[in-house]
């Protein structure tokens, strides 16, 4: 039975970029980066992976974790959880970094959703667990 999600997976091209980005303007702590491979970051009880599309779909090297190549070309999306009473102190601080908010939704249930782009043009959204009929907040 599943219990949760444990990482999130998005890609780009540019992992220092990636990595600033995520580090510096968001704040994740990173747990790891392997050269041009990937970069990971702690994201509350979860992973936030950002994997190079390129290096993902090559085989590992015999003396390497056996993780399959994967991979996607393109845009993603990823939505992290944020307070309601944090929403608005998080659009400050992406304006701030230059960061444009594309949009803010009210959804009916009452929660409230930012959406922004990261440096690759992923899509990336800070919401209430609400919007999903979660009531406790962080």
């Amino acid at each position: 039975m599943l219990e949760g999600m444990l990482e999130t997976a998005l890609y780009a091209r540019d992992l220092d970029q990636a990595e600033a980005f995520y580090e510096d303007v968001l704040g994740l702590e990173k747990i790891a980066r392997a050269a041009n491979r990937h970069v990971f970051f702690r994201c509350g009880p979860g992973v936030l992976l950002i994997f190079n599309p390129e290096e993902t779909v090559k085989p590992p090297a015999p003396d390497a974790l056996q993780v399959p190549p994967h991979g996607t070309t393109g845009q993603g999306h990823a939505c992290f959880r944020v307070s309601g009473r944090n929403i608005d102190a998080m659009a400050e601080k992406l304006t701030a970094a230059g960061v444009a908010i594309e949009s803010e939704v009210r959804w009916p249930n009452g929660g409230r959703s930012i959406y922004f782009r990261d440096p690759a043009g992923n899509s990336l959204e800070c919401a209430e667990a609400k919007i999903w009929g979660i009531e406790q907040d962080i």
